[in-house]
């Protein structure tokens, strides 16, 4: 006979085994609660950092933000720690800083027209009506690694007691500009040296005793030059191309840190002298000279400053930096060219043109061969390659927005368009990162 299964008639074991029963229901119940919280929160995160991240300025319904007083997001990077803006000193992945694209970026610009008062009014596109405020929400993007945003206070810090000093022609002026308006957010500067014509200038920040200088020197060897603010010229340029300008040179051993640059006037029409004799010239048509190039010109040029550069006791860390281009279309600044894009290039979108590609080639070699020479010399010379990055921004120009309000009183008037320098703000503020990434974390780049 089988046996009878039977259940256990004591009252006191049955009240215990329900008791474990429900215990152990109540804590598997609180725990699916939990995995499906998490789960679902982590969901909500992730779904919403990618609508953040990628979704393009263009399908946003909302406005841009004014441009009369910044955006609240825009001083937050301002407050950041040095550790967490800047790569880790322990980071060994290297990359190319200079290519990549330029990536949508809401938190916007960095500063205003209201709250940086250091900007010429030629770069003030927004004060002079320019109606689009597109062109802010961008930032450059590396490839193959994260390129920190500038940070203000660390670079305040890091310039302690120090003097630095951008050298060449307008560019490098809108450059310093750019810079000005940044470190403003943080402390107001002090401008404590102008020339006779407003082109070479020098500002102090007390708090740091740290001293930016610009130097106006366009070709940065010896030049007589005929022409107006308005680069009208009333005879040719004369260009000494075995002598360096002194206007540089003779300032050079106060600098700790240095960005350098030329190029774009060497395609203006010059007579070139060596050895106190004329030997040629650039587009000089009916002088019966021989016409060289400018591409002769720029080399001679460039090797002679980095010569001076690499030969010098003095040891500040220096950028070259790169020819920049212009966005002109239809025409030159002279012949109705004009810019009125809206939206950066892709990577791949846009051709160099001719010229600059001849530039900045030549820069890249002499840079190349002079850097080997300085680092057995214990000094640090760096490219600073601007050029394609800067390429893909034909939307960041003042345009005809150069002067205030050009249409106001007709709205089909022609005026000059200006596709060569940069809005403030603009793309060129995204040079500072690059900058401040080379000074901190030099021995990446090598």
């Amino acid at each position: 006979m089988g046996k009878e299964m039977r259940f256990d008639s004591n009252p006191s074991s049955l009240h215990k085994q329900n008791y474990v029963f429900c215990v152990k229901f109540a804590v598997s119940f609180l725990l699916m609660g939990l995995v499906f919280r998490l789960f679902f929160s982590d969901s909500i995160t992730l779904s919403s950092l990618i609508e953040t991240t990628t979704s393009p300025l263009a399908d946003q319904k909302t406005e841009p933000l004014p441009v009369s007083s910044p955006p609240v997001q825009t001083l937050s990077a301002f407050d950041f720690p040095a550790s967490e803006t800047q790569t880790s000193a322990n980071e060994t992945i290297k990359c190319d800083i200079f290519k990549g694209n330029w990536i949508a970026d809401p938190s916007g610009p960095r500063y205003t027209n209201e709250s940086c008062h250091v900007m010429e009014a030629h770069q003030n596109c927004m004060k002079n009506g320019r109606p689009d405020s597109g062109y802010f929400y961008w930032r450059w993007s590396p490839r193959d690694c994260d390129l920190p945003k500038f940070n203000p206070r660390s670079f305040l810090d890091k310039m302690r007691d120090k003097s630095m000093a951008f050298i060449g022609d307008s560019i490098s002026r809108n450059h310093v500009q750019s810079l000005l308006c940044i470190l403003s957010q943080v402390e107001e500067s002090v401008e404590v040296y102008h020339d006779k014509e407003y082109r070479s200038k020098r500002w102090h920040f007390p708090t740091r005793n740290f001293t930016l200088s610009v130097i106006w020197s366009p070709f940065l060897i010896k030049a007589a030059i005929f022409e107006d603010i308005n680069g009208v010229s009333s005879s040719e340029i004369q260009l000494h191309l075995e002598e360096l300008d002194r206007v540089w040179t003779d300032q050079y051993n106060n600098f700790d840190y240095v960005v350098i640059a030329g190029g774009k006037w060497f395609l203006k029409t010059a007579v070139y002298h060596e050895n106190n004799t004329v030997t040629g010239c650039h587009y000089c048509p009916g002088k019966n000279l021989t016409e060289l190039g400018f591409e002769y010109a720029y080399r001679k040029a460039v090797h002679l400053v980095l010569n001076f550069i690499t030969g010098s006791e003095h040891k500040p860390f220096v950028l070259y930096r790169t020819t920049t281009p212009d966005h002109f279309e239809n025409g030159e600044w002279f012949s109705g060219g004009y810019c009125n894009r809206t939206v950066p290039f892709k990577e791949g979108e846009v051709d160099m043109k001719d010229v600059d590609t001849v530039l900045r080639n030549i820069e890249l070699e002499e840079v190349e061969k002079a850097a080997t020479v300085g680092s057995e010399k214990g000094l640090k010379l760096k490219l600073l390659d601007t050029t394609q990055l800067t390429l893909l921004r034909p939307d960041g120009h003042p345009g005809p927005y150069r002067k205030f309000q050009p249409f106001a009183e007709d709205k089909n008037a022609k005026v000059q368009n200006d596709c060569l320098h940069w809005c403030l703000p603009g793309p060129i503020d995204s040079w500072n990162d690059l900058v401040m990434e080379l000074f901190v974390n030099a021995d990446k780049y090598d």
